[in-house]
């Protein structure tokens, strides 16, 4: 297939170095000769038709940005069969041949739906949770987990003054990595995630009391939001140690910023493999990185794919938090 206009659209949660990408995939298409049509706000812009032109500048000074400049969107209505005709009908009026979709599992799934109807689409993988299976890496992740190590840098600054315990919920509702590498990062005493059950008295009461014995007076406890109950964990801590114990909930916050240099790197590498694929007449695959090696799959062999938690990490982790 001769795929001249290439879409490019970021769907589902935002996440830092989306911009990145956005910029690759517009000047690796420009240079290869295609044309670029930016869908603003996800898979409803397809349906709303809902597009600008892009062209060189279109993409000028973003590579700082978090965010994304396409802006992004849930979109129920796209799970329908008729919400996917329609935009498919859209990217035929647009004059679209091929899409770069930038999101989640669900933004996936939305190009494999779009590729079996005949629009050739490239997904990569963009969000913070880093929970997608067919890559080790996910656009976002890397920036999330340095701004939740930068806030806990800080909040270990009130809990050491005050012998307190800090509680920090971050973001992860069915996969720890973010509590797990940011809780290796910022030292903290006890990680909780949302693969691995945990003892109340023997992961956080006996870890408390043999930290005490040394003489540390200040923990740093991080727990993975899909663990739930964080305010009573925090509660319990306090009832039963008689610690003063605080949870911050740092939400949002992990979501923005401007992307780290190893994120605007892994971004553009990515771009600018999906955009290749397209530009060969290739769709229906999904982008990732194993080994530091850019890859690609079939979507649905993505999609099938397993996210395995790495629990020699984990297990590092209770190693080294005494």
């Amino acid at each position: 297939m001769d795929i001249k206009t290439i879409g490019v659209l970021t769907s589902g949660g935002d996440a830092p170095g989306m911009n990145a990408a956005i910029r690759a995939v517009v000047r690796t298409a420009i240079s290869e000769g295609m044309s670029v049509t930016g869908i603003r706000r996800g898979y409803m812009g397809l349906i709303n038709a809902d597009s600008v032109p892009m062209q060189m500048r279109s993409v000028s000074d973003i590579i700082n940005r978090g965010g994304t400049i396409l802006y992004t969107a849930r979109c129920p209505e796209f799970k329908t069969e008729e919400g996917m005709q329609t935009a498919v009908e859209n990217c035929r009026k647009m004059g679209i041949d091929g899409l770069v979709v930038i999101g989640g599992d669900g933004s996936f799934r939305g190009a494999r739906d779009l590729s079996l109807r005949g629009v050739p689409c490239v997904a990569l993988p963009g969000t913070i949770d880093n929970d997608i299976a067919s890559t080790e890496y996910t656009i976002g992740f890397d920036t999330a987990i340095n701004t939740v190590v930068e806030m806990v840098d800080r909040l270990r600054d009130t809990s050491q003054s005050h012998d307190r315990c800090s509680v920090v919920e971050v973001m992860g509702r069915g996969a720890g990595d973010i509590a797990l590498h940011s809780g290796i990062a910022c030292g903290a005493l006890t990680i909780l995630v949302p693969e691995v059950a945990y003892n109340f008295e023997r992961d956080i009461l006996q870890k408390m009391r043999n930290t005490l014995k040394t003489g540390k007076h200040h923990f740093i406890i991080v727990v993975a939001e899909g663990v739930g109950n964080t305010a009573e964990i925090t509660r319990r801590i306090e009832a039963e140690t008689g610690i003063v114990s605080r949870l911050t909930v740092l939400g949002h916050v992990q979501r923005g910023g401007s992307p780290t240099a190893l994120e605007r790197i892994n971004a553009s590498r990515l771009g600018y493999h999906a955009v290749k694929l397209l530009s060969q007449g290739i769709g229906n695959r999904v982008v990732g990185i194993r080994q530091d090696r850019v890859v690609d799959y079939d979507i649905l062999e993505g999609l099938q794919m397993k996210k395995k938690f790495d629990m020699e990490l984990y297990n590092i982790a209770n190693a080294i938090s005494l």
